[in-house]
């Protein structure tokens, strides 16, 4: 199979002309929002130009930033950008992976920065309603201090709800509680020429008609702009447990995993690991892992309505792994104990971080997931390249680190560019090829961006990517919203 374009460098994954962003548009613009609330200075533009994926050629500066406060202000912004044909790209928190919010070069990014209210939190209907800028870790918050709980929590904390739901992020907790799909009741979007929907509510149920709702989620700012949501809440299991469970070998630890489930028990997470990079999260943080047996392990995260239960569950985790070859089961019984362990997992990317290219999310049926962390192994060794690989063995969305590094007797050595990029592409191909070949898709909870854009066929074919077009075409005739982003 052969893939038919990779992202490169400087490979005109986006229009280089630069849109004309006229003085007259910038004062219409402070008009509407505030003149302290349009940036145009240079050097704050770079700010608004990448997102976290590593490779800065892809990042583009816009012609100008613009901040709303409201609803009301963000038509009011589409309706001028739409009468002068000025492309816009939504901003949240700048926390994606794949591009997502990298600008058309010139033109404007519509930052949500100022749109940061929880609105409400309804403890009768469990809901909340927040504004598109509210970041995760704050909303989390205002959820507990109303005795609820948000219980999927994807990713950094930093991240804002808008893009969350415009990626439809996932997390380590999706194995049990699911998606940020899972979790929205409505949204307010803004659509390209600056009309106003109001989708879904407080309820449960809907059968009046297409789901729009769910059209927005995961469409990263390409269809509509996102303001504001209606969230479902929970009330929080009282009880919680983190185990660490080691293994010789990785297919043993993954195979657990399927039968864990088979057996009725549905673990908060599973995350697995292995000790190489466990070892470097140690030295980054300066805390200790329970354990140091094994090359492979398992993070099995559970929850449950009362102590007896978690006895239960912890000692039927416990008795599966152990079956199936586990050396050990560490408890995390303590708040002390679980935060060590959740600090340490939570921090393996930032361990690997300067010698990361890029962070594949590949998602496959959870009984592909052992076969596939194979192939990657065998890439390792094929193009002599550090691939280290962790990820949430619950749902099968795996993280394979793409490096500009080998390993040489244990030792980190680095690569140059020259050498490490065509290996980098080399890796994107197998693994891709690999994922479809397994019946996975290319991206399970980072989106596809301008990174993945050239992948996307091996996930969806021609056919759906057309319809997808066509749907496009429908909420954004002229092609303005997040230009670029998804397909071309």
């Amino acid at each position: 199979m052969t893939i038919r374009a990779g992202i490169g460098l400087n490979n005109g994954v986006m229009n280089k002309t630069e849109i004309n962003v006229a003085p007259e548009f910038l004062n219409a613009l402070g008009a509407v929002v505030g003149a302290a609330n349009v940036i145009t200075d240079p050097e704050a533009l770079v700010d608004y130009g990448h997102d976290e994926f590593s490779l800065r050629e892809i990042a583009c500066e816009p012609g100008a930033v613009v901040k709303p406060a409201s609803t009301e202000e963000t038509a009011a912004v589409l309706r001028l950008a739409a009468s002068w044909g000025i492309p816009i790209t939504p901003r949240g928190g700048g926390t994606g992976l794949c591009g997502g919010c990298v600008p058309a070069p010139g033109g404007l990014v519509l930052s949500l920065e100022r749109m940061n209210r929880v609105v409400e939190i309804d403890t009768a209907n469990q809901v909340a309603v927040v504004e598109a800028g509210v970041r995760l870790g704050e909303f989390a918050r205002a959820a507990e201090e109303a005795g609820l709980y948000f219980p999927p929590h994807p990713g950094d904390e930093s991240a804002m709800m808008g893009g969350l739901i415009a990626t439809n992020a996932g997390g380590s907790r999706a194995v049990k509680y699911g998606v940020i799909r899972n979790y929205v009741r409505g949204l307010d979007v803004v659509l390209a020429g600056g009309d106003v929907l109001r989708l879904g509510g407080k309820y449960v149920k809907s059968s009046a008609g297409y789901n729009l709702t769910h059209l927005f989620i995961g469409s990263e700012g390409t269809l509509g702009i996102i303001t504001r949501a209606v969230i479902q809440l929970m009330v929080k299991p009282p009880h919680t447990r983190s185990l660490v469970i080691p293994f010789d070998d990785l297919a043993p630890a993954l195979e657990a995993v399927p039968r864990m489930l088979n057996r009725g028990i549905v673990p908060m997470a599973v995350e697995f690991m292995e000790r190489d990079v466990l070892a470097l999260a140690e030295e980054h943080l300066d805390r200790r892992w329970p354990s140091k047996l094994g090359t492979t392990h398992l993070l099995v995260i559970l929850d449950a309505p009362s102590a007896g239960e978690m006895e239960r569950v912890s000692e039927a985790v416990a008795e599966v792994c152990l079956e199936g070859g586990a050396l050990d089961v560490f408890v995390a019984d303590t708040p002390a104990r679980q935060e060590n362990v959740l600090a340490i997992r939570s921090k393996m990317y930032e361990a690997v971080k300067a010698l990361t290219v890029e962070i594949l999310d590949i998602c496959l049926p959870r009984a592909e997931v052992a076969a596939h962390v194979e192939r990657v192994r065998e890439l390792a060794v094929e193009l002599d390249i550090w691939l280290p690989t962790f990820g949430h063995a619950g749902d099968g969305n795996i993280h394979t680190h793409i490096m500009t590094a080998r390993i040489r007797d244990g030792r980190i050595v680095p690569m140059a560019e020259g050498e490490w990029e065509p290996k980098a592409e080399q890796v994107r191909e197998a693994l891709f090829c690999d994922c479809r070949e397994r019946c996975g898709v290319v991206s399970g909870e980072h989106g596809i961006g301008l990174v993945k854009k050239p992948y996307l066929y091996l996930a969806a074919g021609d056919r759906q990517i057309g319809l997808m077009k066509g749907i496009k075409s429908v909420f954004d005739p002229g092609g303005l919203l997040n230009p670029g982003k998804i397909f071309d």
